[in-house]
């Protein structure tokens, strides 16, 4: 019978020692020979029976495995050791036991700690240098093992190892294996299937192996150090941010936050971006492929950065940063404020962060958005961050609907109100439109057009303000006070009541946004009657046919349509539905006189 189907008991773990001592005599008699196939094939044939074994201990099939599976791993160490194993033997097997051996060590503690003893034999052994292309290759075939999160362990390890004993060259190497074992963390890390002591073990090797990176630094001369800092950096904000994702492990991020200073790293430095321009920079430089191969989550690092210290003092502390300096130079500058603000999007943005983080950097935008603040805007320009900018407000937009809590919610449309208040009046209107129309809730369609109409009250009582004290420096603030009455509004109106289809907007699924429209697109007719103007050229009497035939009767007939079918309907779908329609079909009526009057007036 096959070892696979025979319970593994002592005379059975016998022979299976047997079989390695076997295995292991026929590759060192093939590898010393020169017989390059047959050592292939010995070397093969090793390889399979450790990956039977390691296999069979970890699915746990068989009665003692799990000690069949340690024994065997020592010998591989004790055959590793032996004095009389020649190099060309062991640089031989460095390309394919390291990762056999980490494949034992989901096993048990014990094979674990046999799987690191074999990498750091090879380590010592061979040529650090061609070892580190061997554990990256073996990292980056993680995704095809179980117990992925341990099986990283001993190579990432291997590694720290490798780093240390680099004799030249230091930076260009470890640039080399950096993405890679980011990749693998974070594919290990976005997963919920690991047990917290695992996920544990993982990254205090994620962490060792920065420090190690540290280590290395210290020796360099000033160039190579220069870059090798940085990419530290880097590196650091990257493990960072994925161990935010994980567990939200305070001990971890203590002390990543020690090794920030060390890479030039400041708070205020993080979340204005600077420093990761900065280090990205030195160790990219113009290279695209180079770009492609770090993580976006850097950003994310970063801007956590100032999360974990808004969250826990001694993060601060550890990181050195001063946490006070950096939310007063936030409120008093407003580029920098807009530099932190689209910093922030990459944390609102994330799906894998825990809603905690996104709680906590809501609080530090409303802080730095706190006061004043459009006072000291003066003649700055935000044109050059308008596309970060409305990047970070859709995602604000994405908590206002998603969040369960409903305190979070309401914080995050008062933040979203204020950074929309520290926008330019000039370019604040063109964000409001592409929030607009890049959404796709009907409530949160509601919700941006209530601010617009919100805007266009605030620009009527400055324009009111103005008519009555000449001594104001009318020519400066009357166009400030008609930026949101433009035709633009009428193209903003249409996209909803008239959208990109041609025909009516589907209800009652979009009934928030009509009413809302609706209701602005009766403030603006109402008020430029009243007042006698024309700012949005809504008054003339093509726009007033327009929006009487293409907009409001197609709509009115579509009201009453789904009105008319729900009215004896007891179901409460149907019920819902006409209640919803109720107060649009209200104003929709209104909106339909108020046009005709004005026709009738213009005739």
């Amino acid at each position: 019978m096959s070892a696979e189907k025979t319970p593994i008991d002592g005379s059975s773990s016998a022979n299976t020692l047997l079989q390695l001592h076997q295995l292991l005599t026929s590759c060192s008699k093939s590898i010393s020979g020169g017989n390059f196939s047959q050592s292939q094939t010995s070397v093969s044939m090793l390889i399979n029976f450790l990956d039977s074994v390691s296999d069979a201990s970890i699915s746990e099939l068989e009665p003692g495995a799990k000690e069949n599976a340690f024994k065997i791993l020592s010998g591989i160490y004790e055959f590793l050791c032996s004095p009389s194993l020649n190099q060309e033997n062991i640089d031989a097997l460095s390309f394919e036991l390291p990762k056999s051996a980490s494949k034992f060590a989901g096993v048990s503690p014990q094979c674990l700690e046999i799987s690191d003893n074999i990498i750091h034999r090879f380590i010592e052994k061979c040529s650090p240098r061609d070892m580190l292309p061997i554990l990256c290759e073996a990292l980056d075939s993680s995704n095809k093992t179980v117990q992925a999160a341990t099986y990283v362990c001993p190579l990432i390890s291997g590694l720290s190892d490798v780093f240390i004993s680099l004799q030249r060259r230091h930076f260009e190497q470890i640039k080399v294996a950096v993405p890679v074992v980011v990749k693998v963390v974070k594919a290990i890390s976005t997963e919920s299937d690991y047990e917290d002591t695992e996920l544990e073990t993982l990254f205090e090797r994620i962490v060792v192996n920065a420090l190690s990176i540290q280590t290395v630094c210290r020796k360099l001369e000033d160039g190579e150090n220069e870059k090798l800092r940085a990419l530290l950096g880097l590196y650091v904000l990257q493990i960072l941010a994925l161990v935010s994702v994980s567990r939200n492990y305070l001990h971890f991020a203590l002390r990543l936050a020690s090794i920030l200073p060390y890479s030039g790293i400041s708070g205020l430095g993080l979340i204005t971006g600077y420093n990761v321009d900065t280090m990205s920079h030195i160790v990219i430089g113009e290279d695209e492929e180079d770009c492609s191969s770090f993580s976006s989550h850097i950003y994310l690092g970063a801007s956590l950065s100032v999360v974990w210290a808004q969250k826990h003092d001694e993060f601060a502390q550890a990181a050195k940063f001063d946490f006070g300096a950096i939310k007063t130079e936030l409120q008093n500058n407003p580029t920098k404020r807009w530099q932190a603000v689209a910093m922030l999007k990459h944390v609102f943005a994330s799906i894998d962060l825990p809603w905690e983080f996104k709680r906590y950097t809501v609080d530090f935008l409303l802080y730095i958005t706190s006061g004043d603040i459009s006072n000291k805007l003066g003649h700055n320009d935000c044109s050059l961050y308008m596309t970060s900018l409305f990047s970070s407000l859709q995602a604000l937009t994405m908590i206002i609907i998603y969040a369960s809590d409903t305190v979070l919610r309401k914080n995050a449309f008062e933040a979203l109100k204020r950074v929309l208040g520290d926008i330019p009046n000039s370019q604040r209107f063109d964000i409001l439109k592409a929030l607009i129309k890049n959404s796709d809730s009907s409530s949160m369609v509601a919700i941006l057009l209530d601010l617009v109409r919100g805007e266009m009250h605030r620009e009527r009582i400055l324009r009111t303000s103005l008519q009555k004290n000449e001594a104001l420096e009318a020519d400066s603030k009357t166009c400030q006070s008609t930026l949101f009455w433009s035709t633009s509004i009428l193209e903003l109106v249409e996209s909803v009541l008239r959208p990109d289809t041609g025909g009516p907007p589907i209800l009652p699924d979009n009934s928030d946004a009509v009413l809302s429209a609706l209701n602005l697109y009766r403030f603006v007719l109402m008020t430029e009657a009243a007042e006698k103007t024309n700012y949005t050229g809504l008054q003339f009497k093509n726009n007033l046919q327009k929006a009487y035939n293409e907009w409001l009767l197609p709509l009115r007939i579509l009201v009453g349509g789904i009105a008319a079918a729900n009215k004896n309907d007891i179901d409460q779908h149907a019920v819902d539905t006409v209640c919803a329609l109720n107060p649009l079909e209200l104003v929709l009526y209104r909106c339909i006189e108020l046009v005709e009057e004005n026709l009738k007036h213009l005739a």
